[in-house]
């Protein structure tokens, strides 16, 4: 005997997406001038702290432009209701936010390669017009992480590219400190070093983005959701025995999911333990979505899945 919880998580993340829909497109726009005019400024100047920020940004554009594809994505699943996309395109957000950790992996190796091997032999760098398209840089930067501040709290993909703008707005200043250093100093080692060094903040954030997308696409259990203790939880509720087949995984930001098969006294508490059963895991683990299947204890047990 089996019964369900559905919800309407999907159409609210949906709505949540295109609240930020009209931010995600003015971010898009302010960065992706800017990456041409800082690649087009590191040619002429010879920065490559100047060219680090550009290719930075470009991933800025990347994350930006995937997380716009994934709430259309998601918004028109969600709206047309395909027979054969029981949970929508949600996943697409993940897939993004993986997508978009890997590319910024790229971009932070070469930056870090190439730093390297300038420390040995540093060229010359044009101070001056580095110093003003950093600065230029570093507002854009400013405008951006304002904009996409509050999509970062609802959606792992926005998270992404907020976390990406974060870390070009931290190495606009450290260009614009090396353009500094360099006008006063002529010490051309300032350049690289400053390149090396947003190489370096960038490699532990990606992988840390990277790591979350990832536990979402294999089903892990959220990091925030003890099964051990949900499992406890739900064997506590009064009427049931056993809980066995117990599944608690991440559809997409903020959405968890939960499967679980509840071996109850008897058939007639049916509905009581259901709804209790409901309310535990919806108030104790923010868990709204959730299949369970009561199996009254004299109908005897059904095997449990031995995956």
């Amino acid at each position: 005997m089996g019964a369900g919880h559905d919800h309407h998580g999907g159409l609210a993340a949906a709505h949540a997406g295109r609240r930020h829909r009209g931010r995600l497109w003015l971010a898009l726009a302010l960065l992706g001038t800017f990456m041409v005019i800082e690649a087009l400024a590191a040619w002429w100047t010879g920065s490559l702290a100047l060219l680090s920020d550009a290719a930075h940004m470009a991933t800025d554009v990347l994350g930006i432009g995937m997380a716009l594809a994934a709430i259309h994505a998601a918004t028109a699943a969600a709206t047309r209701g395909k027979a054969h996309r029981t949970f929508g395109l949600y996943r697409l957000e993940v897939l993004a936010a993986l997508a978009n950790a890997v590319l910024l992996f790229g971009v932070a190796t070469f930056v870090l390669i190439e730093a390297l091997r300038r420390i040995g032999n540093p060229p010359e760098v044009l101070g001056g017009p580095m110093l003003v398209v950093a600065t230029a840089g570093l507002g854009a930067n400013l405008v951006a992480f304002a904009l996409l501040r509050a999509g970062a709290k609802e959606s792992l993909n926005v998270r992404g590219a907020y976390l990406e703008v974060l870390g070009d707005l931290l190495s606009s200043a450290g260009v614009i400190v090396a353009a500094v250093v360099i006008l006063l100093t002529d010490w051309w080692y300032a350049d690289a070093l400053v390149a090396l060094a947003v190489a370096l903040f960038i490699l532990p954030r990606t992988w840390s983005l990277g790591r979350a997308a990832l536990r979402v696409l294999v089903q892990a259990a959220p990091t925030h959701v003890p099964v051990p203790e949900v499992r406890a939880a739900l064997a506590a509720v009064p009427g049931v025995r056993d809980v066995h087949d117990l599944h608690v995984w991440t559809l997409t930001s903020g959405m968890e999911v939960a499967s679980a098969h509840l071996r109850i006294d008897a058939a007639d508490h049916l509905a009581e333990v259901l709804a209790t059963a409901q309310a535990v895991l919806r108030e104790q683990y923010g868990i709204d979505h959730a299949t369970l299947q009561l199996e009254p204890a004299d109908t005897g047990r059904c095997s449990a899945a031995q995956w």
